[in-house]
């Protein structure tokens, strides 16, 4: 169940890392523990909201052949949100290359934390409603819950600082991104994408650009030498 709950917040590090970059320094590991603390607190209030949490996937109305349901919504929106919010990224990433060295907006940390929170209500509503299928024990939930929360915490600040470092890796994190905002779009759209598909494609990015990444160390060390 924790193993479960680290896979599922793997893509809320992501994001968080992503979006704490743009905060000056000394505010950047302040917003992840604030993120992660409050993805926490939002998935242990669901967990105890269980049954209203389970009326989400009764149908609202229909479209077509497709019973909309309020977790459809959440998970239609949010993908969405995720959408827009990588391919912005995305763009002031090549746009910035294009115009020489500039300075690096920084973002207001009231509107960080924010965008944070947003994206927490869906990653944490898809995370719920996948324990609850697995866990009828509510207090196991919420032990695996903080037990994983605790572990992304000490692997947020490692993840942005290696990504923050590594301008291909964040494309690639940005990429993600918008590969999981289609996955919630699909999902609230009724199209079910396995998980299991969108994680292998995940990890075999990841291998190849670690890959990519020793090419370019042993580059530099031959020119060094």
């Amino acid at each position: 169940m924790t193993v479960l709950e680290v896979v599922l917040g793997i893509d809320n590090i992501v994001f968080i890392s992503l979006l704490s970059g743009k905060l000056e320094k000394g505010q950047q590991a302040r917003a992840r523990t604030l993120g992660l603390s409050m993805a926490m607190l939002m998935r242990i209030a669901m967990l105890i909201l269980i049954v209203w949490i389970a009326r989400l996937t009764t149908p609202l109305f229909s479209f077509g052949e497709h019973g909309v349901s309020g977790r459809d919504l959440i998970l239609l929106f949010g993908g969405l949100f995720l959408l827009g919010k990588a391919t912005h990224e995305i763009h002031e990433n090549i746009e910035g290359d294009g115009h020489g060295p500039t300075a690096k907006p920084v973002a207001s940390f009231a509107l960080v934390i924010a965008q944070i929170m947003i994206l927490d209500i869906v990653f944490s509503l898809d995370s719920v409603i996948t324990a609850v299928g697995m866990v009828d024990d509510v207090r196991i939930m919420v032990a695996a819950v903080i037990i994983a929360v605790g572990i992304m915490l000490i692997a947020a600040s490692p993840v942005a600082n290696f990504v923050e470092r590594h301008p291909t890796v964040k494309m690639l994190a940005l990429g993600f991104l918008l590969l999981i905002g289609m996955s919630l779009v699909a999902d609230g759209a009724g199209f079910h994408i396995p998980k299991g598909y969108i994680y292998f494609a995940m990890g075999f990015s990841v291998f190849i650009e670690f890959l990519n990444l020793k090419v370019q160390q042993r580059r530099r060390n031959r020119e060094q030498y």
